[in-house]
């Protein structure tokens, strides 16, 4: 599986550690400045190889990773976590940020779908 010898896209490695559905995606997001290697903006095109540090930004998410292995087909996540490890201030990070969301939550969060007939009512007897 891990083979530290080779190297590979960024956006296809970004795809196979499964940051992102789709290697689409993973070009979009490198593309957008949304992924930095090695503390610089890079291109999709761009190399990845054992020890480099990637740091990507998935909407309020943020990891700071180092590359551990490459592998070129995407596998299961558990297969997925064995191509990079998190660094200490970004596993920190995560999870204060985490508890913030979960002391302070977005208003309106908890609502899924459309509004109910009833719900429907009651919002628009509050706006007028």
């Amino acid at each position: 599986m891990n083979d530290f010898t080779n190297a590979l896209r960024i956006d296809k490695w970004l795809w196979a550690a499964r940051f992102f559905k789709t290697r689409s995606l993973a070009a979009a997001a490198v593309e957008n400045g949304k992924v930095r290697l090695n503390g610089s903006p890079t291109k999709s095109s761009r190399e990845v190889k054992p020890h480099d540090a990637i740091d990507i930004a998935v909407g309020e998410l943020r990891w700071s990773v180092i590359v551990k292995g490459i592998n070129a087909q995407r596998r299961p996540a558990a297969e997925a976590r064995l191509l990079y490890e998190e660094t200490e201030a970004s596993l920190a990070r995560r999870t204060r940020e985490a508890e913030m969301r979960k002391l302070a939550p977005v208003p309106g969060s908890d609502l899924k779908g459309r509004p109910t007939k009833r719900s429907g009512r009651l919002i628009r007897r509050v706006g007028a």
